[in-house]
């Protein structure tokens, strides 16, 4: 047993749970429905419902099944962690065709939340490179699925959430990576309108994008940040020795609150833009520096205090245009802001019934809780629905079940696939009855 509260990422909710844990976990699951990885979702997708006290853990179910490095297929159980995977097959040439923005999640939780990452607007999400799954489903069957094979259940366990049934095992095709670097590319962005732009015009040239940006300044230089674009380093260009295993701190306790505010983020936004140049600067990085930099502070969600975080995603479709995204901004940043920004460029919807990215910008936001946060969230949702947006439901703690549907017209086809493996309604978790009823 690992605890006897459970919490999100971002510490926010806390509920009364124990986490079971075993290697076996196909007869873990025969009376715990509910699993559980390494708990990096921000918010209330894989703790215990209302009423539940248990959920399985996977992280002991971890062992690679079978690979083949002429076609990268692996097979593996679903508490696999994407840091093993980094460790076992990035030196071998090999990548995870999909990764997010943390090392430390399970492949059984990157497929549930269909996880995306900064090459999204060329790759897609995860679930477009997964071969099939072995899902124990409500009903207690062990289904196998796949595009061919109950496409249905497939369909809807890609960014499900877990709520169709405890995935077991996942087969997906890594990518041949040229060396184990990463030529980046990084030049300061003077506002929101400017970043989408920048976005847009990278997109052809860079298989991988990220924005930071300040979510706190109001003016002409609302939105500013920095653009980050990537692509792996030819072996020509990159170092001959393999990246080392970079240093890393830990937060042993909570800050004070007053350590975080908008006066201390403010001054280490204004920092953080002045480092780098308008003009393009270029070199070859770290891997893990590219992709996690935030792994690199363990229990780095202390730095919030004891009030906890919740991080907004959401993605504003291209046809609402940068006037939705001038929009939100101006609605966060009168609202008091976020602490911490991303801004993202997605390409094509995913194949899983819920899956959160469509062709639009994404925009990711950590906002400290407080007495206003809900009202905050609510109005965000607002403005999402109206430019035909969505949220991510991985990040997702605060979203009212009104705001939800009125965002998700394949809410329904969901539910019918869930009803039909799970006719008696065992899987529940706190989100599905918050957002769902059951």
């Amino acid at each position: 047993m690992k605890a006897a509260v459970l919490s999100g990422w971002g510490r926010v909710p806390t509920v009364p749970g124990v986490e079971i844990r075993s290697e076996n976990l196909a007869q873990l699951t025969r009376d715990l429905p509910l699993a559980r990885g390494l708990g990096r979702a921000y918010g209330d997708a894989a703790l215990p419902a209302p009423g539940d006290v248990t959920v399985a853990g996977t992280s002991l179910a971890d062992r690679i099944l079978a690979f083949d490095p002429q076609t990268g297929l692996l097979t593996a159980e679903a508490g696999l962690s994407l840091d093993h995977i980094c460790r076992v097959f990035l030196a071998r040439g090999f990548f995870t065709p999909v990764t997010p923005g943390t090392r430390f999640v399970t492949v059984g939780g990157m497929v549930a939340a269909d996880v995306h990452g900064k090459n999204h607007h060329r790759d897609g999400s995860f679930g477009q490179h997964v071969e099939s799954l072995t899902v124990r489903v409500g009903e207690g069957r062990i289904v196998p699925c796949s595009p061919t094979e109950n496409e249905d259940l497939f369909r809807a366990t890609i960014g499900g959430m877990g709520l169709t049934g405890a995935i077991l095992t996942v087969s997906f095709r890594l990518s041949r990576v040229p060396s184990p670097w990463i030529h980046e590319e990084r030049r300061r962005i003077g506002s929101v309108d400017e970043f989408v732009d920048a976005l847009k015009a990278a997109a052809p040239v860079w298989p991988m994008t990220v924005g930071w940006i300040d979510a706190l300044t109001r003016g002409p230089h609302m939105g500013r940040g920095v653009l980050f674009c990537g692509r792996w380093a030819e072996a020509g260009e990159a170092p001959r020795h393999h990246p080392p295993p970079l240093s890393e701190i830990s937060l042993p306790v909570d800050f004070p609150e007053s350590v975080l505010s908008p006066f201390t983020i403010r001054l280490f936004n204004s920092v953080t833009y002045r480092r780098y140049s308008a003009n393009r600067h270029s070199g070859i990085v770290h891997p893990y520096t590219y992709f996690y930099p935030l792994d690199r502070i363990a229990h780095w969600t202390r730095m919030y205090g004891r009030r906890g975080f919740t991080q907004y995603q959401c993605v504003l479709p291209h046809a609402a245009g940068r006037e939705a995204v001038h929009e939100c901004f101006d609605l966060l940043t009168r609202s008091g802001g976020a602490f911490l920004g991303v801004i993202k460029d997605c390409g094509r919807e995913g194949l899983g019934m819920l899956s959160f990215p469509m062709p639009g910008i994404s925009l990711a936001l950590d906002i400290p809780m407080g007495d206003t946060t809900q009202a905050l969230i609510d109005s965000m949702n607002e403005l999402v629905i109206k430019a035909g947006g969505r949220i991510y439901l991985a990040k997702d703690a605060l979203t009212r079940a009104e705001h939800f549907r009125a965002m998700e017209p394949r809410l329904d086809a969901f539910l019918a696939v869930r009803q039909r493996y799970d006719p008696a309604r065992r899987i529940r978790s706190a989100q599905s009855v918050r957002l769902f009823g059951w």
